[in-house]
């Protein structure tokens, strides 16, 4: 991401739920950035502006190691603690999506798409979006009267419904 989002070169995708999902249909400029982050009440800075470029940008669900990585071109200043901080403010007002490892030691991956969709993660750590149809036929399978159920035995409001299938990544022969 040479030039970092503050160059005004950097393009940002906008998808239908408001967050930096990746269509052909628009993208977003720095601006739009700026106006998505008071929307959502989050405090504008650079580091922020920085990082949620290099997360929107990512289709990899990329870890916090890895934005590190992909911020430190462009300011070498930022520290791992600083994207921690920033990954867990975007996570605190629907900014982003926290996804657990498949083996549930390895490091979380994150994801600036929160539109509703299904994650398969594999046993060699790569985590996947599952294509829109699939991920829509196995959301429609969790009736609205499953989730009334859990939420009136569990007494908890259910507000998003994360599912994340593991898989065996396939053996190259």
């Amino acid at each position: 991401m040479p030039g970092g989002p503050a160059a005004g070169a950097t393009q940002y995708f906008f998808g239908p739920d408001s967050t930096m999902t990746p269509t052909p249909d628009r993208t977003l400029t720095i601006d739009d950035v700026r106006a998505l982050f008071q929307r959502h009440d989050l405090r504008c800075t650079r580091q922020r502006e920085l990082v949620y470029a290099a997360l929107a940008e990512s289709k990899a669900h990329p870890t916090a190691e890895d934005l590190h990585l992909a911020v430190h071109a462009t300011d070498p200043g930022l520290s791992l603690a600083t994207v921690y901080n920033t990954l867990e403010a975007f996570l605190a007002c629907g900014l982003g999506r926290k996804l657990p490892a498949a083996d549930g030691s390895g490091p979380c991956r994150y994801d600036a798409d929160t539109a509703p969709h299904v994650h398969l993660a594999t046993d060699d750590g790569r985590v996947l979006d599952v294509p829109p149809d699939l991920s829509e036929r196995l959301l429609a399978c969790v009736s609205p009267e499953l989730i009334g159920e859990i939420e009136s035995r569990m007494g908890v409001r259910v507000r998003r419904l994360n599912v994340q299938v593991v898989a065996h990544a396939p053996r190259e022969a």
